[in-house]
């Protein structure tokens, strides 16, 4: 293990630094370096020129967070924000009450906490890791040096900002329009299906998501879920084997939103 390289547990805040790429005990592959990144190209905000891409590298710190790590409480002061390099990050907001509702699921290549970092505002969710992840860490300081001195990376943050506002809309649409629950799982599974290919029919992907979690993506009881997945299973739209989730009839489920 690299000098200076640590691993940040459930219970702790930390960052990580270190030089390369290695393997990491949650089962990660760790990009030490943004220099180094294999995926570097495919993403909006890390697919910049070379110049940037040096100051990128040397202003962020490299770090892993196990399942069930909290990254950023709402609430909470800016301290930066966490580019995410690999795995999923749930965003949730809480009533005085303790009800959550998440809004959604962070994939790879997105940058969190940007709102609060650059308006100076306290963060606005909460981001709790759902499965191991690299979230590499830049302190507000840094970050908004980065973007006064990197115009295509001030463009790419805008870009970014965009694509949230615009999921936020979609989250409330399906949440506020939708006249039944079932019209709201239905809504959220096909959204599931957009980014998967569909093989003789069928489409495959991997639910990490609880019942209770999916209740609290689409403004329902945990109950709710439950009773509409068996629902749904009966009507052969789908099949549960373990985490994978199988689109049987995505026809079936889109019948449901239209009815």
């Amino acid at each position: 293990m690299p000098s200076g390289f640590r691993f940040v547990s459930r219970r702790e805040g930390g960052i990580l630094r270190g030089g390369d790429f290695m393997r990491a005990p949650y089962g990660l592959e760790i990009i030490e370096s943004c220099l180094s990144c294999p995926h570097r190209e495919d993403r909006l905000f890390c697919n910049l020129p070379p110049p940037a891409v040096q100051k990128l590298a040397a202003i962020t710190s490299a770090a892993a967070y196990p399942k069930g790590a909290t990254l950023f409480v709402e609430g909470q002061s800016p301290r930066g924000v966490f580019i995410l390099c690999s795995g999923k990050v749930k965003l949730s907001t809480s009533s005085a009450d303790g009800k959550s509702l998440i809004l959604r699921i962070s994939e790879p290549g997105e940058v969190l906490g940007l709102p609060a970092t650059v308006t100076g505002k306290s963060y606005e969710l909460t981001a709790d890791v759902i499965e191991p992840t690299q979230a590499n860490f830049i302190s507000r300081t840094d970050f908004l040096l980065f973007l006064r001195e990197h115009g295509e990376a001030a463009l790419r943050v805008a870009q970014q900002l965009g694509e949230t506002y615009h999921l936020a809309i979609a989250e409330m649409r399906t949440i506020g329009l939708s006249r039944s629950a079932a019209e709201k799982l239905a809504r959220f599974l096909l959204d599931l299906c957009a980014n998967h290919d569909e093989e003789k029919g069928e489409v495959k992907l991997t639910l990490t998501l609880t019942h209770e979690e999916i209740a609290q993506m689409i403004g329902a009881s945990r109950e709710t879920v439950t009773r509409l997945f068996a629902d749904f299973k009966k009507k052969h739209f789908l099949q549960v084997k373990g985490s994978t989730l199988i689109i049987k009839n995505k026809a079936g489920l889109e019948s449901v939103v239209d009815a």
